[in-house]
């Protein structure tokens, strides 16, 4: 078994912590390699790029927040991926730093568990090239820096559902309702649901309102405006700049995320914990999530 440790470097205590698991990997022999820019902040030499860390390893440790593990999702691909919360909100990251090296034991027993968590996959068609592009969490499409009020035309399997004057549009998973869709007033929705929630963003209409569908549909989304670029992302990252009309393309993918379990872990302790839910929270527990975020 060989690891590939991915680690947010901005976050000095989750350099600390891959010190402490490299220490602990090098007393029991175990194999491991960091992500090359992990290395370089650790000063270590064994190291990979991102895109070679699937063909040399095993199994994935990400060592940050749910950002860092998605980053890591996407290149772990089919391989089991070990989340470690050095973050805040961890709702992806399934394991506390305590609880770390019982997560690691579990994988090299061969006695672990997996959430399979669905992506989307986006397609379009720049410059008559085929790009495609995958997300755990959310594609969105949006109106950047455009200085009007953009319509976002949306079809599923080929039927107008609605055009929206709004900022943008998100794309969700169920793993991704409580990220961007959840904060554009998206509903939450339990992980491993077979669907996908459309939210619009800031829309400039009043009845207006998120929509959750079967994770079987097509959904078809171009921007109708006479000028303009609009950036697409995919997970939090600009993948292209749209013109007007072109049609992005956005199914379920056939590639599932395979995230390590935590058999202890209680989703709905981590709403009730993570948003509050049930408290009746001061001025002073506002102020803490806010630092917090």
């Amino acid at each position: 078994m060989k690891f590939a440790i991915v680690v947010n470097v901005s976050r000095e205590h989750a350099l600390d912590l891959a010190r402490e698991l490299a220490l602990w990997l090098d007393e029991r022999g175990v194999e491991y390699v960091f992500e090359t820019l992990s290395a370089e902040k650790l000063q270590v030499s064994r190291s990979a790029s991102i895109e070679e860390l699937n063909r040399q390893c095993d199994a994935f440790i990400s060592l940050g927040g749910d950002g860092t593990l998605l980053f890591t999702s996407h290149y772990a691909m089919t391989k089991p991926v070990i989340g470690i919360n050095v973050g805040y909100l961890g709702f992806l990251t399934e394991f506390t730093q305590a609880e770390m090296f019982s997560a690691i034991e579990k994988v090299l027993n061969n006695t672990y568990s997996i959430h399979n968590r669905s992506q989307l996959e986006a397609s379009t068609i720049v410059e008559g090239n085929l790009q495609l592009f995958r997300a755990l969490n959310d594609v969105v499409i949006e109106k950047g820096a455009y200085p009007r009020i953009p319509t976002f035309v949306i079809r599923l399997d080929g039927e107008l559902l609605s055009s929206y004057r709004a900022d943008g549009i998100i794309i969700a998973t169920s793993t991704g309702s409580t990220a961007y869709s959840m904060s554009a007033g998206g509903p939450i929705i339990a992980p491993k649901s077979s669907v996908f929630v459309i939210t619009p963003i800031c829309p400039h209409m009043l009845t207006v309102r998120p929509i959750v569908i079967s994770d079987d549909k097509v959904i078809e989304v171009s921007v109708d405006a006479p000028d303009g670029e609009f950036p697409l992302n995919c997970d939090g990252h600009l993948v292209e700049m749209l013109a007007p009309q072109i049609v992005v393309t956005v199914k379920k993918s056939a590639e599932l995320v395979h995230l390590v379990a935590n058999e202890k872990r209680d989703y709905c302790e981590i709403l009730r914990t993570k948003l509050l839910w049930g408290r009746e929270h001061n001025c002073k527990d506002n102020e803490q999530l806010s630092i917090d975020s």
